[in-house]
């Protein structure tokens, strides 16, 4: 296993589309997938997409470890702040409800930086594990959350390209004054 380069900001390769996985059972994946494990974890990350470490492939891994959860979150973030280690390939999201929720997000690519960011709130995602078999689950608050903002960078987005306000972006230093 290897710690990867994280791309920054303003590379191409956030900016272009995710290719789809044709075999995620193969041993390229295996390896890249344990590689952006160990590199998420390292930089102390709630997920990972493969163009973030400059592999365009629809590939992301996340956790919500309750350790994670904001103490600012509302009530409906609460709900479920905690998701396991998860590995999903070619992913979709369904969106269960139009209601939206706001939180800070941080990103990897961005670092240093935190940006409040509305979506929504109650989604359900599926994708393919390592095993070829299909994960499904519901999610709501910061789990929705997490997967939200991973499957974004397999469309070619940062969550800055989702904030409506950009005097909310700021320093992760001041988050503070605004909890």
């Amino acid at each position: 296993m290897a710690i990867l380069k994280i791309a920054r900001m303003g590379h191409p390769v956030l900016a272009t589309p995710a290719e789809q996985v044709a075999d995620p059972k193969s041993p390229e994946i295996c390896r890249l997938v344990k590689d952006m494990v160990e590199t998420m974890i390292d930089a102390n990350g709630a997920g990972l997409a493969a163009p973030q470490v400059h592999v365009p492939l629809a590939v992301v891994v996340f956790q919500a470890p309750e350790g994670r959860a904001d103490p600012g979150l509302t009530e409906a973030e609460r709900f479920d702040h905690t998701a396991p280690q998860t590995v999903l390939i070619n992913p979709q999201i369904e969106v269960l409800s139009p209601e939206i929720e706001g939180g800070w997000e941080g990103c990897l690519s961005v670092p240093g930086l935190r940006g409040w960011v509305e979506r929504p709130a109650h989604i359900r995602y599926r994708g393919v594990g390592l095993d070829g078999e299909t994960i499904e689950r519901v999610a709501r608050g910061f789990h929705a959350r997490v997967v939200q903002h991973e499957c974004d960078h397999l469309l070619g987005r940062l969550y800055t390209s989702r904030m409506t306000d950009l005097s909310r972006l700021i320093f992760e230093s001041e988050v503070r004054h605004f909890q």
